[in-house]
């Protein structure tokens, strides 16, 4: 394990929601993270899709620590702002959040994010259900 994945793995981690979530960090690259969350009854809405609670957390989480890939040692990073869109229902057997840096500085790193669904366990064709434009902010520790 690299410095950079024991860094984001440690974070990710302390994180109680994740784990609440069933999520799991499954990628960390220089400027991307991947995070998957399983379907989950316990994480549906009124309809039986997965709810848009669940699906932003894990998104938020994969642009934040994709953005973390990118600060300076000696800082952590906190979510400042996000937009999502949502675009078809959150249906499948587990989701694939990936989180990606598109700038960054000393202060800030403005990342993009998708919510891939997919229906059948070992499949490779998914449907993106969400995706995210967030800017991330880079706190001493």
């Amino acid at each position: 394990m690299t410095d950079l994945h024991t860094r984001i793995s440690d974070s990710f981690n302390a994180q109680g929601l994740m784990a609440t979530l069933g999520a799991r960090l499954v990628h960390v690259g220089d400027g991307e993270v991947h995070i998957e969350m399983p379907f989950s009854k316990a994480l549906s809405q009124q309809r039986g899709y997965v709810h848009a609670g669940a699906v932003t957390s894990i998104v938020d989480s994969a642009c934040g620590y994709a953005g973390l890939t990118k600060a300076p040692q000696g800082c952590d990073v906190v979510t400042a702002e996000f937009k999502i869109n949502f675009m078809r229902p959150a249906l499948g057997e587990r989701f694939l959040a990936v989180g990606r840096v598109q700038s960054s500085g000393k202060l800030l790193a403005v990342c993009t994010g998708e919510v891939r669904a997919f229906a059948k366990a070992g499949d490779t064709d998914y449907k993106v259900v969400a995706m995210m434009q967030a800017t991330i902010v880079n706190v001493a520790q």
